[in-house]
């Protein structure tokens, strides 16, 4: 049974912070994109585009719906890229007003690193790993978050750890 508007809106609401780092991460870390994502995922759940049926919990139903609309805008971006070549490449600034204590810049190098190393795996295996340890999801819920089978996710799962753990030791990373 699908819920009633307000009850909707008060599910939307206590996943957002949840639902908006899976955004942020099926869009490769480019927070502008999470933000368009996450808007127009939510405005399918709201216009009856997309429906909750109940077959899973209300969450791994919402980060499905997010992975696909990430999927659909990355496909369209692509096309518009494609299409306006040749491809200008994106410039980057540093903040020059962050001037951040010693734990806080260590905090920050060692977060730069595991996005680094997160990065450097492949896309499936990073986003079951996102969904298992930041989600606090099973494998199995990320499966289904993920429109693939539960044997599917473990080898994901397992060889997305392996991965990562290879990457941060290239990397410097003590474990």
């Amino acid at each position: 049974m699908a819920p009633n508007d307000g009850a909707l809106q008060d599910m939307l609401a206590t996943c957002h912070q949840a639902a908006y780092g899976w955004a942020v991460t099926c869009c490769r870390n480019d927070r502008a994109q999470a933000e368009e994502t996450l808007q127009t995922a939510y405005w399918k759940i709201l216009t009856g585009r997309a429906r909750y049926d109940g077959r899973s919990a209300f969450r791994t139903w919402l980060f499905s719906v997010i992975r696909r609309t990430a999927a659909d805008h990355w496909r369209k971006w692509l096309a518009s890229r494609l299409r306006a070549l040749p491809i200008e490449a994106a410039s980057s600034v540093a903040d020059p007003n962050a001037l951040p204590s010693d734990q806080a810049a260590s905090a920050r190098q060692t977060g730069a690193l595991l996005r680094e190393a997160l990065n450097g795996i492949p896309g499936r295996q990073r986003q079951i790993l996102h969904l298992v340890f930041y989600e606090e999801m099973t494998v199995h819920e990320a499966a289904v978050a993920m429109g693939i089978s539960i044997g599917a996710a473990s080898r994901h799962y397992e060889r997305g750890k392996a991965a990562l753990r290879r990457r941060l030791s290239d990397l410097g990373v003590i474990l």
